[in-house]
């Protein structure tokens, strides 16, 4: 007997958790490198970043930390690190602007500190080089 289309769906399960990481690491790369780099596009307003600023230190964790989310290597760790990034950037920054997150900006950032809360929770799943790594031990 065929499966219906929910059960066939879920058992997409592990390889939807591996896609959001992946997506996740990807788009979380280019803010660190617009700070870091200047690309693809500059600061706004030409702000000359410092490296060892709060924004410069934030630039290198998001490039890093995106890069080694979108492999899935040390995911829990690194994941848990981002999270807190995020959480200071949305109580710091965004939240003195207003309440909502529509009003003050921080849309980007509540919603990525919750993804990698997860993330540090749940690890990297399939296709990552954590996952690699555990059968190598194995």
């Amino acid at each position: 007997m065929r499966a219906n289309l929910p059960t066939r769906w879920a058992s997409w399960s592990p390889q939807m958790h591996a896609i959001l990481r992946i997506v996740t690491g990807f788009l979380f790369i280019w803010p660190g490198s617009m700070k870091l780099f200047g690309f693809p596009i500059a600061m706004p307003g030409g702000i000359k970043l410092e490296l060892l600023s709060q924004i410069g230190i934030g630039g290198v964790m998001e490039f890093i930390g995106g890069i080694l989310i979108l492999f899935g290597l040390f995911t829990r760790p690194v994941a848990f690190l981002l999270c807190g990034e995020m959480a200071v950037a949305y109580w710091q920054f965004h939240a003195p602007k207003g309440f909502w997150p529509i009003v003050n900006g921080g849309t980007d950032a509540a919603i990525y500190c919750f993804i990698f809360l997860y993330l540090s929770s749940a690890g990297a799943g399939p296709w990552s080089l954590d996952a690699a790594r555990r059968k190598g031990s194995a």
